[in-house]
């Protein structure tokens, strides 16, 4: 009979203030001092088990132990995934529903992306050389959502792209934040979902057409599992479930500035060796913050390396920690894009968006699609335009999710590089 240890506590009363002040190090800080990969702690007046490191994420991802249903606290299902979302769901469920999103993310779609992504960048950079300065995170969140929509089949007017941008940007914005904050981010979602099931409504009439190859289409005549229609408005919350991820990758585009401007030496790697790209952007999103953690539910009590953890328990699996943790990375925090010429990918030990099979669990199923857009982020700051970084407040700080710098990243005199022109 297998011995049941105590888990470790986080000594006191409440953490939410102290998960709220270390933000993405709260987990780390704490595995750290404790010594252990798994600890309690009470958030928000409940019990929660943190997990970390690679036999965490391999425990937190066995879909047979823990559920995504009633998981996730209200703030981020009302900002971020919205109502009845394919992150929510379990078993069956989720494994037909993202099928639907899997079906998007073959390579002919995302060779598709890069396409229209490319004429996007192009006319961005005719845009910015006649700038003095641009602040880049928010032409990118731009650029992204002009090129999303195109994708999925129903182009936006260019004088509706930014108030479009603006919507969605802040359902990932303001997930953590308190106040005014997070109450425009909930009611940006609430007029987007609207405008969104009111054109489900439209195409399913015909009253407005989409070419039946798009994407817009697959998702407005999606069937569940019992072979009807999802109601309007979850087909709205979908269709948002695929747009605003594209436009996140905003901030992973935001970080290969910064490393490109703190790490100088390797804008000479980049140049003169092109397959060492690869392995940057992969340390790229290692290294900076993006997903502090990902959320689940015990679904019945068990036992996991002689810890009891009960039904019901809110268990946090340490994203950001598990990509920092020494005993997986040498020299975790340090910016070292090297470690990865020799890696085998294991699935649980860099989960920056998520761990485990795509297919089954709940892993991004637009990991590819985000690391191709990088590289051709990389490749246009790299090869394709010159450009200033004057100084500016780059700091990010890891309370800050997600952790965008105070300058949002001012780039100057923009120019296109002469053998670019297309």
């Amino acid at each position: 009979m297998e011995n049941i240890n105590e888990i470790p506590r986080d000594q006191g009363i409440d953490h939410s203030l102290t998960l709220l002040k270390e933000g993405y190090e709260y987990i780390l800080n704490r595995r750290k001092n404790l010594q252990t990969d798994i600890f309690e702690t009470r958030i928000l007046g409940k019990k929660a088990v943190c997990l970390g490191g690679k036999e965490g994420a391999q425990l937190f991802y066995d879909q047979s132990k823990f559920q995504r249903q009633d998981a996730f606290p209200n703030r981020v299902v009302e900002t971020l995934f919205g109502k009845n979302a394919v992150q929510t769901l379990d078993g069956e469920a989720h494994r037909h529903r993202k099928k639907m999103f899997l079906n998007v993310m073959t390579k002919e779609k995302v060779d598709n992306f890069l396409d229209i992504m490319k004429i996007e960048w192009e006319r961005a950079l005719d845009e910015w050389s006649k700038k003095n300065e641009i602040v880049f995170y928010e032409e990118m969140k731009t650029l992204l959502c002009k090129a999303a929509f195109k994708w999925i089949g129903y182009p936006l007017h260019e004088d509706n792209a930014e108030t479009f941008m603006n919507e969605l940007g802040a359902m990932f914005e303001s997930p953590a934040a308190f106040g005014p904050e997070h109450w425009a981010g909930r009611n940006k979602r609430n007029r987007m979902e609207k405008k969104m099931e009111k054109l489900v409504k439209k195409i399913r009439s015909d009253e407005v057409q989409v070419q039946q190859d798009s994407i817009m289409h697959q998702f407005v005549f999606y069937k569940d599992l019992d072979g009807n229609l999802l109601d309007a408005e979850t087909a709205a919350v979908e269709i948002i479930n695929i747009l605003r991820p594209v436009i996140a990758i905003s901030v992973y585009i935001n970080f290969i500035v910064m490393a490109l401007a703190q790490y100088p030496h390797e804008r000479v790697k980049l140049k003169k060796h092109p397959g060492y790209a690869p392995l940057f952007i992969q340390e790229v999103r290692r290294f900076y913050p993006f997903f502090p953690f990902a959320v689940a539910k015990a679904k019945s009590s068990f036992t996991w390396n002689g810890y009891a953890i009960q039904e019901g328990t809110l268990v946090l699996l340490d994203i950001y920690g598990t990509n920092h943790d020494p005993n997986l990375w040498d020299n975790p925090d340090e910016f070292q894009p090297e470690r990865f010429a020799n890696w085998k990918d294991d699935r649980f030990s860099l989960i920056p968006q998520g761990g485990g099979n795509v297919e089954t669990t709940h892993r991004c199923p637009g990991e590819q699609l985000t690391i191709e857009t990088m590289g051709m982020a990389l490749d246009y700051l790299i090869n394709k335009m010159d450009y200033e970084v004057p100084e500016q407040d780059m700091y990010i700080t890891m309370n800050t999710i997600p952790s965008i710098p105070k300058s949002k990243v001012i780039l100057k005199d923009v120019k296109r590089v002469r053998e670019s022109i297309h």
